[in-house]
């Protein structure tokens, strides 16, 4: 076996991870003790890494040859590299020669690595000579970015991770930490249990996992946070609890502020935002780092310090800027930032969201974080790059790039690495977008994505596990990226791809000249050719905010990740209290700002006097709720990796959009419902399931739904296409982030009559290929949804794995019998031993497969059709695979109700723990019995059952249910007979 270390693909964290592999395959995956991002941790995701790269999952769902589409609308073709690159680069070159650079666009991912991203950038910017390359991170973090270079002058987040442990109060807003960063709320856990008194503040329009860990909670009206920040701060002053001092010496426009915020009095704050005043005041005293020291004052020494820490919720926003800048303020305005445990930290989305910003990787940025409109620094670039010149034309950000490839003004698209068809807004637009532009390129390691439909050339790509590189994490912490196996089939590198581009592009635009792309991408050189384009990127950042030139490729290969800035020289300073016969180590800047000193022309930072605006759709009586969306704990984007593993549906099985009980009464909706969400640009059909978390006239659904697992078809006949149909593509002015965090909706009752529901176990090396089939079947009708699912054995017994699929369906009439059986073939349940029940008169039809396994015989696969009431009892049968002998033709009798006489069939529950396969009803049955306070029933429940042992990722959710269900209430002692007789 050998050990590869590397970096975890998905969130921002940055995790370390430990790659074992065997020959050509991956065979497991564990987290790198001596990374500091994680030291060994990692989340239910990261933990299930090597099952996604697992064989059978790899040839089911991997793009792994070039493929092309001689006509939009047939089945891709295989065709050879050179070809494929061959006619990329003619198809660019006539757009380019016809319609000019700017008809042309690449919009590539914050997935990608930090070397992929740099070659992309130049190859628009230098090569091409157009601005419009942009990124997903445009709906990830381009409002931090706006946000940090409003206020601090440069986009480079303040803090760092062990500034967890330093902060006496945090403040977490518009961010679920718990499910969105897990192993980042470890560390949050950690400190609270090692220090009592910290305070946490948790601003969130939904009561999150995360908002369970809070000592105060502050349950806010959507798109309200900057009339919080500016409430608090207006308290801030009234108290005398601003550090004036700070303020004189640091920075600059505080008086502008002042007259701002002067109108945001607390009963103000308490209307707009939906919270008490007292509360506002809490928070306030709090935040300034005087809530423990009432008689302290206001002296910076005297102050506790705060830590921020916020994601999508401030950053997808029409206001976006305005929120993180109000943040900001707050910060600046208390002197909390600079020292330990203070400051504002942006949570990266992405994995290398940073490392893209790092290289320009956005419509209105260059190398190194100059910025576009500056001619300075785009003649800076030009000569690096050994062009004429780089455009001042600003480029097409991610929204408007998809509208102006709508509208016919962009012609030809490359899309890397994301999944467009999926993750923007207002999916309508999208989709017109990617059927009028004349040439769709894909590059992309699935070829199961939305997107992919739609491409007139698929390029296959590696993936984690196979790539060489770079990312930088949200704590501006560089690590490498590593292959542990070859790359399968005939994907390529990223960067690679890119570069064998933009080659051929150049011999068509300006033949006969020097390459700008002189990295080798041979076979058996792609770590010269990587370490090349990072040493490129490296030089670019000399003298700039976050200069790199004293790292190199060896040293991160020697010492370990590292946080920038660290320019020349670092690596030969020492710490202080090191010892000093002991060799000198690299030190990265843990910390900004200590000095007070910040990139801006006069050292200043600068406040940002921004009035409060509402949300870009208010709720409305045609549209009276606001729905929001979030990430769910298991699953990651679009899902292309984690929808490949059952087991990472067991938290959350199936799509669904959560209400309040009370307005789902309202509206005499039942748990399960189906209904219509609708906006402005479009509807869906989903399950609608009742939560207190959600608060009144609002909704929730998950941001991971797209197409690819719920669809169906409009009353028009067109696809559904997933919870992107109904949010709104209106941006931040600043930033060009859409508010994808708020969306006004109407929700009504969905009169679908006839209901399917098909599921059964299948063999590991066809149900992913079976799903895939089934997903291509839902826009036949008018309601569908398809998820794989698990028995959820436990993580270290991958062996006892199974793989089903679920199917599940609506309609206003029974579906054609040729659909019913083309479902059942694809489920295996066109056997001759199969028992089937139909009466076409009433549309009822069912198929359940029975086999045998040891001395049982245990349901394998069914599909009931018009009366789907027996789902309570036969899914529970065969997903729980319990013995099934003895119900023979029983199985087929309607209702809900198991037959009378057959074994009790009892659900084990849903899945808590996903490593260990401990069930809500299992935690709920043993906290009956468990003493003491939350702390020892909790260390009970865990000691018994040890959920939350091994990634943590549900101790959030344990936490939740420990203090939902309360201490053993004490035996009532026997009172006397002559009481007993009052």
């Amino acid at each position: 076996m050998t050990q590869t270390q590397s970096t975890c693909p998905y969130c921002g964290v940055g995790c370390g991870v430990i790659i074992e592999s065997t020959g050509p395959q991956i065979t497991g995956v564990r987290g790198d003790p001596t990374h500091p991002a994680n030291f060994g941790r990692l989340c239910t995701k990261g933990s299930t890494l090597h099952l996604t790269a697992a064989s059978p999952v790899t040839l089911q769902t991997r793009l792994l040859t070039p493929q092309h589409r001689p006509q939009r609308g047939d089945k891709p073709q295989p065709i050879a590299w050179e070809a494929a690159l061959d006619t990329a680069a003619q198809k660019f070159a006539d757009t380019i020669a016809r319609h000019g650079p700017d008809a042309v666009g690449f919009y590539v991912s914050g997935q990608l690595l930090t070397e992929d991203y740099y070659v992309f950038n130049k190859l628009a910017k230098g090569l091409v000579g157009t601005n419009n390359i942009d990124t997903n991170s445009r709906l990830c973090m381009s409002s931090a970015v706006a946000g940090y270079k409003t206020t601090l002058g440069a986009d480079a987040p303040p803090t760092c991770y062990d500034d967890v442990q330093h902060a006496q109060c945090l403040f977490i807003v518009g961010s679920n930490t718990a499910w969105a960063h897990p192993i980042l709320f470890r560390r949050i856990e950690d400190a609270k249990a090692a220090n009592p008194g910290m305070k946490i503040i948790v601003a969130d329009p939904r009561r999150t996992e995360t908002a369970g860990l809070a000592d105060l909670f502050l349950p806010i009206q959507p798109g309200s946070d900057v009339m919080l920040f500016h409430g608090m701060l207006h308290l801030m002053l009234w108290e005398g609890w601003v550090d004036s001092a700070y303020i004189a010496a640091h920075t600059t426009g505080f008086d502008a502020l002042k007259a701002v915020v002067r109108d945001c009095t607390p009963a103000r704050v308490a209307e707009v935002c939906g919270i008490s005043e007292a509360d506002l005041a809490t928070a306030a005293r709090w935040f300034a780092g005087v809530g423990n020291h009432p008689g302290a004052g206001a002296a910076t020494a005297a102050r506790q310090p705060t830590l921020s820490l916020y994601c999508q919720g401030l950053n997808q926003s029409t206001s976006g800027t305005a929120k993180n800048a109000a943040l900001i303020n707050l910060h600046l305005a208390t002197g909390q930032i600079g020292r330990p445990g203070a400051g504002p930290f942006s949570l990266t989305g992405q994995p290398n969201a940073m490392g893209g910003r790092e290289v320009g990787g956005l419509a209105n940025l260059l190398s190194a974080h100059r910025d576009l409109a500056n001619p300075q620094h785009r003649a800076e670039v030009a000569a690096l790059w050994g062009v004429p010149e780089v455009p001042g034309t600003p480029g097409k950000t991610a929204v408007e790039m998809f509208q102006a490839a709508a509208d016919g003004e962009i012609r030809a698209l490359w899309i890397a690495c994301t999944n467009p068809a999926q993750s923007l807004p207002d999916q309508a637009t999208v989709r017109r977008a990617l059927e009028r532009a004349e040439f769709v390129v894909v590059q992309e390691a699935f070829a199961t994505t939305a997107t992919a439909q739609y491409a007139d050339l698929l390029l296959p790509a590696t993936t984690w596990g196979e790539k060489t590189g770079t990312v930088t994490n949200s704590e501006r912490r560089i690590s490498r990226v590593r292959p542990a196996v070859p790359a399968p089939g005939d994907t390529r590198h990223d960067w690679a791809i890119a570069v064998q581009f933009a080659h051929r592009l150049e011999a068509r635009l300006r033949p006969g000249r020097p390459t700008l792309f002189p990295y080798a991408t041979g076979d058996g050189e792609a770590e010269r050719g990587a370490e090349a384009v990072w040493n490129e990127h490296r030089e670019t950042t000399r003298g700039r905010d976050l200069d790199i030139t004293g790292l190199s490729w060896a040293l991160l290969d020697a010492q370990g990740p590292q946080q920038w800035p660290f320019p020349a020289g670092t690596a030969d300073k020492t710490d202080a209290d090191a010892d000093p016969s002991a060799p000198p180590r690299p030190l990265g800047k843990a910390r900004l700002y200590e000095d007070g000193v910040f990139p801006t022309p006069d050292g200043r930072a600068r406040f940002a006097a921004n009035a409060w605006q509402p949300v870009a759709e208010p709720r409305q009586a045609r549209y009276p709720f606001s729905l929001t969306t979030g990430r769910l704990r298991d699953q990651w984007h679009g899902m292309s990796r984690t929808g490949t593993l059952g087991r990472l549906f067991g938290h959350v099985a199936e799509p669904s959009v959560q209400m309040h009980p009370q307005d789902m009464a309202r509206r005499q909706l039942a748990e399960g419902d189906l209904v219509h969400v609708t906006s402005a640009r479009g509807a869906i059909v989903v399950p609608v399931q009742g939560s207190t978390d959600v608060g009144l006239s609002q909704a929730f659904i998950a941001m991971h739904w797209g197409s690819e697992y719920l669809s169906g078809q409009s009353s028009t006949g067109t696809p559904l296409a997933g919870v992107n149909a109904l949010t709104t593509p209106a941006f931040c002015p600043t930033s060009k982030q859409p508010e994808l965090k708020h969306t006004a909706v109407k929700i009504l009752k969905a009169e679908l009559p006839w209901r399917l529901l098909a599921m059964a176990w299948l063999p590991a090396d066809s149900a992913l290929a079976a799903r895939e089939a089934l997903a291509a079947l839902m826009p036949a009708l008018p309601f569908a949804s398809c998820v794989p699912f698990s028995n959820n054995a436990p993580l270290a017994g991958p062996q006892r794995e199974r793989h089903g699929v679920l199917l599940r369906a609506a309609g206003h009439e029974p579906a054609p019998d040729a659909l019913i059986e083309r479902i059942e073939a694809l489920l295996g349940l066109d056997t001759r031993d199969t028992l089937r029940y139909a009466d076409r008169r009433r549309g009822q039809r069912r198929a359940l497969r029975l086999e045998r396994q040891g001395g049982d015989s245990l349901l394998a696969g069914m599909l009931l059709a018009g009366d789907t009431r027996a789902e309570v009892w036969l899914k529970t049968l065969l997903q729980e695979e319990l013995p099934a002998q003895g119900y023979g033709r029983l199985l087929l009798v309607p209702g809900a109700q198991a037959p009378s006489g057959a074994q009790a069939v009892q659900s084990r529950g849903k899945p808590v723990c996903s490593c260990l396969n401990v069930t809500d009803a299992a935690i709920t049955a043993h906290l009956a019995q468990c003493h003491g306070t939350d702390a020892d029933r909790l260390a009970q429940l865990q000691g018994a059952l040890r959920c939350g042992t091994q990634c943590g990722s549900c101790v959030p959710e344990l936490k939740r249910m420990v203090r939902a269900t309360g201490p053993l209430a004490p035996a009532t002692p026997q009172a006397p007979a002559a009481a007993l007789s009052i």
